[in-house]
């Protein structure tokens, strides 16, 4: 343990991040002959960090080659929980919230397969990762249903963020991200969320 890390319930060990509200969690690892059992997220733990659970209604995953850098990526109003299923991978919290007292912060975790340490993005900061291994499977707990009109994305190399890309051959990007805006353009456009984003609240279903 790090001596920024705290013991959480469940043996998991939390550590706030640059980023106000976002958290790092390495749960124990299970391992024998056959192989490793993990719970990346266990709501005990998460709660005594965060202060409430997380109201996941969907699961995400995608795939990326060695290379590939996704992101800078938010949905409004939604919460999320990341971590590593398969491969490598640096991972980035940004905050993107107008108003926020580390507004343009960002901090970074390396994931992994063997580790399987989870990222928390409290609604309103920005997601970006680089996978450092083919096949790099990353997975998602997220708080709020697939909805185009409420995505958003900032430039992944933007100059002025200066992220902490690998080293290396030139990253792998796609069309959306090659053409999203810097953090000065989309606050100039309106795009930022403000300090403090509101979780979204899901609608009951109909009767």
């Amino acid at each position: 343990m790090t001596s920024s890390e705290i013991e959480l319930p469940g043996g998991v060990r939390g550590r706030p991040l640059a980023v106000e509200g976002a958290w790092e969690f390495a749960p124990p690892v299970h391992g024998d002959a056959r192989g490793v059992f993990v719970s990346p997220y266990q709501e005990p733990a998460f709660v005594e960090a965060v202060g409430h659970p997380l109201p996941v209604v969907q699961t995400n995953q995608n795939r990326s080659a060695a290379g590939v850098i996704r992101g800078v990526h938010f949905v409004l109003g939604q919460e999320k929980l990341v971590h590593c299923s398969r491969g490598r991978a640096l991972d980035l919290v940004v905050d993107l919230r107008v108003g926020s007292p580390t507004f343009g912060a960002w901090d970074a975790v390396e994931m992994d397969d063997e580790s399987f340490r989870a990222l928390y993005f409290p609604p309103g900061t920005g997601h970006a990762f680089a996978a450092r291994a083919d096949d790099t499977v990353m997975s998602y707990l997220v708080s709020t249903s697939y909805d185009p009109e409420a995505e958003r994305t900032v430039h992944p190399l933007d100059a002025e963020l200066a992220l902490p890309w690998p080293a290396g051959a030139d990253p792998i990007l796609s069309a959306r991200d090659r053409d999203a805006p810097t953090l000065r353009g989309a606050a100039e456009r309106g795009l930022l969320p403000h300090y403090p984003e509101v979780p979204h609240v899901a609608r009951p279903a109909r009767q």
